[in-house]
């Protein structure tokens, strides 16, 4: 069953972990930063982690600071191991 993002949203909106996840998938699959930010602002680990991923594959060691300073401490992990 694939449900449209409206839905998604909506039981995201209800505290459904699962649905705000699938909202970080899709985001990420359009390439869509500034909304796995939001979701990432509305605690989403999710897109925590694909924001993470993708600072890493940049290299961009003020992009982890700004996660981690945002609560993803996967970012920080990371971000010590790119320092040291």
């Amino acid at each position: 069953m694939n449900l449209d993002r409206d839905t998604l949203r909506a039981l995201a909106d209800e505290g459904n972990e699962t649905a705000l996840d699938r909202l970080a998938d899709l985001a990420e699959a359009r390439g869509d930063l500034g909304e796995l930010s939001e979701l990432l602002d509305e605690g989403c680990i999710r897109a925590g982690h694909l924001l993470t991923r993708r600072a890493v594959g940049a290299g961009d060691a003020l992009e982890l600071q700004r996660l981690w300073d945002a609560g993803c401490d996967e970012a920080g992990y990371e971000l010590r191991r790119l320092l040291g």
